[in-house]
């Protein structure tokens, strides 16, 4: 099937405003949906295997890009953002992202959606059934080293799996660094820009030293896609943020930790 035909165009803007939907209103990173969405719509669409699994994770970082600076834009404006902090968490994304970028690169598609796939799993367990210790709130400065460390494990997690880097930044910040919960999204929204546009570059740099490409592809990134999805997941984000405060959040949750590990599941069922 032709991905510019009007079945898959449809289909990809309810997906995307699907995926907004649901990132706003469970306040989980976009790519944990985009991800498995993108995997099965370029199956759909009959391109080759060796291309899938990379394109829906390079395409997904480049759709939740300019989602993540619309959020800290938003968390600017009511102060929760540190500045300095952002700085020294930014640099060690970039880093963490470059090498996480890099390895997914290089890794066979297969392989990489077993990793995903394993992922989407630990993450609905987590979801269900672990309560971390958060310690009392810091409200002294982090260290520099600490900052750049968590910095790096969520650009290197965010860059490897094609989705924000959240679901580790912010229980780490709150965890190590100490962070208030409203400082610790905040900072998080601004390190997924810095790394998801450090990993979106390479994902277009290692994608175009491939051979084949996916058609309306820059690398690894579908334009066609990310052009289409990018403002139904801003604007349905949004949505799902109101319809947020007038639902049951713990329900909410363990309903989508259960369609996370189903299409987990799914995913190394079909390897």
């Amino acid at each position: 099937m032709d991905l510019f035909s009007p079945q898959i165009i449809i289909l990809t803007l309810i997906m995307g405003s699907f995926a907004g939907f649901l990132a706003g209103l469970l306040g989980i990173g976009g790519g944990v949906i985009l991800v498995p969405l993108f995997l099965w719509l370029f199956s759909v669409a009959g391109f080759s295997p060796e291309l899938i699994v990379h394109t829906a994770f390079g395409t997904s970082l480049a759709i939740i890009l300019p989602t993540a600076i619309s959020s800290t834009l938003g968390h600017r404006k009511r102060g929760n953002v540190d500045w300095h902090m952002v700085v020294f968490l930014a640099v060690g994304g970039v880093f963490g992202s470059l090498l996480g970028s890099s390895i997914a690169a290089v890794l066979p598609g297969e392989k990489l959606k077993m990793c995903f796939g394993l992922m989407q799993i630990t993450i609905s367990l987590k979801l269900l059934f672990y309560k971390p210790y958060i310690p009392p709130e810091n409200l002294e400065r982090a260290n520099r080293l600490a900052l750049l460390l968590v910095g790096f494990a969520g650009g290197l997690f965010s860059a490897f799996f094609g989705m924000g880097g959240g679901v580790i930044a912010v229980p780490l910040m709150l965890m190590v660094l100490q962070l208030p919960i409203h400082l610790a999204v905040g900072n998080s929204s601004a390190l997924i820009v810095v790394s998801s546009l450090s990993a979106v570059s390479c994902y277009i740099w290692y994608g175009m030293q491939n051979v084949g490409s996916i058609p309306f592809s820059l690398g690894y990134v579908n334009l066609l896609v990310a052009l289409l999805v990018a403002p139904l997941t801003i604007i349905f984000a949004r949505i799902g943020v109101k319809w947020a405060s007038r639902t049951s959040q713990t329900k909410l949750v363990k309903i989508f930790s259960i369609l996370l590990m189903i299409v987990g599941l799914k995913i190394l069922l079909q390897l």
